[in-house]
């Protein structure tokens, strides 16, 4: 491997920019040092305004390319795991875009590969990896509420133009595989375990399986309960969480994006207290941070394929419970 980590970009997807492009131009040892897109003409536009220096002509180029150590996957999901799968079996490192696959039998047959790859594969959930979540988990460590017994997550945000990509049932679509699969991860991160799914409902859209909007309620070991919302259609967007313990609860602001400000009120019987945790790195610095130190020095990573694995199940669950299927396998 070079001196610098060289990383090849599939897709000119707009997440690019805050989740890598912003990220690596802190850093010496990263490079990005190859980009391909679907239309040609658009990929060399990407490449102009961000300065990366070559534009391959597919993306089988840049996973095979020799100048490429690893790639960076922010395609549509239905496209994360078919991807994931020929950069691992080209010695590529990977970083792929959440959610993790289409369903989590793709899922369990990407992390077969990386099992025997000998390559990171790691999910690009970038807000684990923020000083917001490092500090939740602080807090429930040193039993701040008690012991906690309820966990409510939601993700929703505005996006009404129904030909966006998440809308599409062939490309991944839904609320839940876009913004739900974050307060699903957030909740089984803080419980430390896995979930039954009790009850789901969805809202669909018309004369389709795509939901604009799901909420579920799971059951942790324990009898630790949890109700997870997500929403396309909503007016405000919103990340929120509330950790409720026997001692008290904790009330979490902008948990998916913690550096455009952020909140932890601890309420307890003894009063009120609220706490920001510090914006910088941002939690995609920091996710590339992470994914740097697996490369280089084989740290662990908290977002690894186990996880993955186990969150897509989670998520098929919430589906088949609100009447729905998974979401299919990429058939390209």
């Amino acid at each position: 491997m070079s001196a610098t980590l060289r990383i090849g970009i599939l897709g000119a997807a707009n997440i690019t920019q805050q989740a890598l492009i912003e990220p690596a131009a802190g850093r010496e040892d990263v490079q990005l040092v190859a980009v391909a897109a679907r239309d040609r003409d658009r990929a060399d536009q990407y490449a102009d305004v961000h300065g990366i220096p070559q534009v391959m002509n597919s993306y089988d180029d840049v996973v095979n390319s020799p100048d490429v150590d690893a790639v960076y996957i922010p395609l549509p999901a239905s496209h994360h795991a078919p991807w994931s799968i020929r950069a691992l079996e080209a010695g590529k490192h990977v970083l792929v875009e959440k959610p993790f696959a289409a369903n989590a039998s793709e899922a369990r047959q990407v992390a077969q590969v990386a099992a025997t790859s000998g390559q990171v594969l790691m999910e690009a959930f970038h807000y684990r990896y923020h000083a917001l979540m490092l500090r939740l988990q602080e807090m429930l460590t040193m039993r701040l509420i008690g012991e906690v017994t309820d966990i409510s997550a939601t993700f929703d945000v505005s996006i009404p133009d129904r030909s966006d990509i998440r809308y599409q049932l062939p490309l991944g679509g839904g609320a839940t595989m876009d913004l739900g699969c974050y307060p699903v991860h957030l909740a089984r991160t803080l419980i430390g375990s896995e979930p039954e799914v009790l009850t789901a409902s969805a809202r669909v859209v018309e004369g389709g399986e795509v939901d604009e909007a799901l909420e579920a309620t799971l059951q942790f070991h324990g009898g630790v309960s949890a109700t997870i919302r997500s929403s396309l259609l909503e007016r405000q967007q919103q990340q929120t969480a509330r950790i409720t313990g026997t001692l008290g609860t904790l009330d979490v602001e902008n948990f998916v994006h913690p550096q455009k400000g952020n909140r932890i009120t601890v309420s307890l019987e003894s009063g009120i207290v609220t706490e920001e945790v510090p914006q910088q790195p941002s939690s995609y610095a920091a996710q590339l941070a992470a994914f740097v130190a697996a490369v280089r020095d084989g740290v662990g990573v908290s977002t690894g394929p186990s996880d993955s694995v186990a969150n897509m199940e989670v998520i098929d669950a919430m589906y088949r419970a609100a009447g729905l299927k998974p979401r299919p396998a990429d058939v390209s």
